[in-house]
């Protein structure tokens, strides 16, 4: 008995081959029923899919490489689980590497997708990522790369949170407040995210009586026992501010250990604002403050993207910068300014 072809599990399931075809790729195009009824006749007649052949024919591996800093920063893991969703329904398997911010691993990370022939890659860059250690990526037969939520170049797409508006929605929020004065806590040195989050607060508290001296800003790495770090370090050389900022929602969980470690109360002692509005901000005590930026949508539009560019939809390299959203909170809704050096 010859081997079931996919002619004739489509002539058992009543359907086109290409509606068979598009079951097979999981295409979110076909109905519930429809694929009920063609796994049916796949199981009925014994078809087993030669995915290895079909990728051959279509030159193709239907997977997407996805290389990281960290799985532990859960914005980071909220952008990962976008993207698998996205690629999954477009029929792509994803692979994923992390990088932990080190070029090394990341170029060992992309060295290894390019040789295993993934159609395309998004990458969070590393910090000090250059064209030049991006490895084979670059070359004339290098599979498209999408840089997510940070970028080292323009000669590559980049999908992100627009820094710059969310900067200035919380400046205008913090100095509507009455703050006095107001320093960032956290962030990578040399990401592109930090400077532009820095950026768009100088620029913005500039127009406003909140004094802000983007000196004063502590860089850290990306997470709570840094955060608290950086905090002590910026109060060990200077006043209480009205306003700490910090560059993350992870960051600020170690913004609050370090305030509470000085019998300090965040939000009322102080006003505490961040980034990115990940669910665990609404759950601090008080709850945070914070500007979403949508790891959700950035992971979709990229996908999007990479997704447009393997069918060969234009050639300029494009930024996508997603909308930022301020949800705010008890951490700045709670403070007031202080009276004689007191609270009110």
């Amino acid at each position: 008995m010859g081997r079931v072809t996919l002619n004739e599990v489509s002539e058992r399931a009543g359907v086109s081959r290409a509606t068979a075809s598009l079951v097979l790729r999981g295409s979110p195009k076909i109905s519930v029923a429809t694929r009920e009824r063609v796994q049916k006749a796949m199981a009925d007649l014994g078809y087993v899919y030669n995915r290895q052949a079909a990728n051959m024919r279509q030159s193709r591996s239907m997977a997407i490489g996805v290389v990281e800093t960290d799985i532990r920063n859960p914005y980071f893991a909220e952008l990962t689980m976008a993207i698998e969703e996205a690629v999954h329904q477009a029929g792509f398997t994803l692979f994923i590497g992390y990088s932990r911010d080190r070029l090394e691993r990341q170029r060992e990370l992309l060295d290894a997708m390019v040789q295993r022939q993934v159609d395309g890659i998004l990458l969070l860059p590393a910090i000090g990522t250059t064209m030049e250690n991006v490895g084979p990526v670059t070359g004339q037969f290098g599979p498209p790369l999408i840089q997510i939520s940070r970028y080292f170049t323009d000669q590559f797409d980049y999908v992100g949170p627009d820094n710059l508006v969310a900067s200035d929605e919380l400046a205008e929020h913090v100095s509507s407040l009455g703050c006095s004065t107001a320093i960032l806590v956290g962030g990578p040195d040399g990401s592109s995210a930090r400077r532009e989050r820095l950026e768009g607060l100088r620029r913005s508290f500039e127009a406003t009586p909140t004094a802000f001296d983007a000196d004063d800003s502590v860089t850290t790495l990306n997470n709570a026992d840094d955060g608290a770090r950086g905090l002590a370090e910026a109060l060990d050389r200077g006043a209480l501010p009205d306003a700490i900022i910090a560059y993350s929602d992870a960051v600020a969980q170690g913004v609050y250990a370090e305030l509470r470690r000085r019998n300090l109360t965040p939000g009322t002692d102080v006003a505490v604002a961040s980034f990115d509005d990940i669910p665990l901000a609404a759950l601090q005590m008080p709850p945070l403050t914070s500007v979403a930026t949508s790891a959700d949508e950035v992971g979709r539009a990229a996908s999007r993207l990479l997704l447009a560019r393997l069918e060969g939809a234009g050639a300029e390299h494009q930024s996508l910068l997603i909308e930022p959203t301020l949800k705010v909170r008890a951490s700045t809704a709670l403070w007031r300014p202080r009276i004689s050096g007191g609270q009110s």
